[in-house]
């Protein structure tokens, strides 16, 4: 493995001695998402294909933490750490059979679990990453008392790949909970929100919900996962009400929601809004909610532009998540504050002065 570093390291500094950008390669299952690259626009592009740096580096059961190289497989992290009946909290999304662990942390994306465990940044304990120089720096570490300063490692996450290449992660996992049931009522979107606030308030074990429209888009089934103990899991059913969803269709449903194949994430364009968990409906589409409230992904026509005045004012941000065509002027990432930009921009300038990583992956104009 470290012959094929080394070589890795050699692409970037020769990409970087030509003045070429350098596009980071994993597996391929998240291309769809963020800025496309037109070849057109930016010639000469050199492919930095991390697939081949794989493998588990260390894992400590009992110390909860995972160390992989970059190009591990997701499910070969998994399988790991089911013999030890651990998981990846926050429930990464698998887009594919060749989903890596590098292009996970990448993107950044949590699934259904991350409402009550934490997003993917929250789990981040340490990275390795290739700068343009081609030497490998190091972040973090891999327990949670040897970060000192500004974690770094967890910038990483979400930042598409325009620091440099990540070539090891160190993870947080935890362990499976002990029982899990899901439940299921029937309510429209404003009951649904409503029943989270309830919930918000309430010590009810809930590690998962999602509110999925029927074809009217006027009432619809919530969907309520509650995990934990068995006294816990039942207090919580208590609680909740509805009808218990029988467990062969549990996984498949809740698999349908983590890996995006329900067939709601097929609508165009697909849009992905964050806002606070008790925010009104945006009555601007076909919906369907996660986080309990916090996540909203919305197929709609409305401008872009008047879309995220709209959710900017409720204190979210708004995504053009998935999309078939896209105006030139609209990004896909909701502009960010000058503040934070200018944050972003000084470590792209510290991390990669000559630009070549992942040039207008994440933000259209660096």
């Amino acid at each position: 493995m470290e012959f094929a570093l080394s070589q890795l390291s050699q692409q970037v500094m020769a990409a970087r001695g030509s003045e070429r950008p350098v596009y980071i390669r994993g597996g391929g299952t998240k291309e769809f998402y963020g800025e496309q690259v037109d070849g057109i626009a930016v010639p000469d592009i050199a492919v930095l294909d991390v697939s081949g740096y794989r493998g588990v580096v260390n894992y400590q059961p009992s110390e909860l933490v995972i160390t992989a190289r970059a190009g591990t497989l997701l499910s070969e992290i998994e399988e790991t750490l089911d013999h030890e009946n651990q998981m990846l909290a926050f429930e990464p999304p698998r887009f594919g059979p060749t989903s890596t662990i590098g292009g996970c942390v990448a993107s950044g994306l949590s699934g259904p679990r991350r409402m009550a465990a934490g997003s993917l940044r929250d789990f981040m304990l340490g990275a390795k990453l290739l700068d343009s120089t081609g030497k490998v720096l190091n972040f973090g570490g891999e327990v949670m008392k040897n970060v000192a300063g500004y974690d770094v490692s967890r910038l990483l996450a979400g930042s598409m790949g325009i620091f440099g290449a990540l070539m090891e992660v160190s993870i947080k996992v935890a362990p499976k909970p002990f029982h899990e049931e899901t439940l299921v009522l029937e309510t429209d979107e404003a009951g649904a929100l409503q029943q989270f606030t309830e919930w918000r308030g309430l010590p009810v074990p809930i590690s998962a919900t999602a509110w999925v429209a029927d074809d009217t888009q006027r009432a619809g089934k919530l969907y309520v996962r509650v995990s934990g103990s068995e006294p816990a899991v039942a207090m919580g059913m208590a609680r909740v009400g509805g009808q218990v969803m029988p467990a062969d269709q549990v996984k498949v449903f809740w698999t349908t929601m983590r890996d995006q194949t329900h067939p709601f994430f097929q609508a165009r364009p697909l849009w992905r809004v964050a806002l606070p968990p008790d925010s009104p409906p945006l009555e601007a589409g076909p919906t369907l909610i996660e986080w309990n409230g916090g996540l909203r992904w919305l197929s709609t026509e409305v401008s872009p532009a008047d879309l995220r005045r709209d959710v900017t004012q409720r204190g979210g941000h708004a995504t053009l998540y998935r999309y078939d065509n896209r105006p030139a002027d609209i990004p896909v990432f909701h502009p960010l504050p000058s503040a934070l930009r200018n944050i972003n921009q000084r470590l792209k300038q510290e991390l990669d002065p000559v630009g070549i990583f992942n040039p207008k992956r994440l933000f259209p104009d660096f």
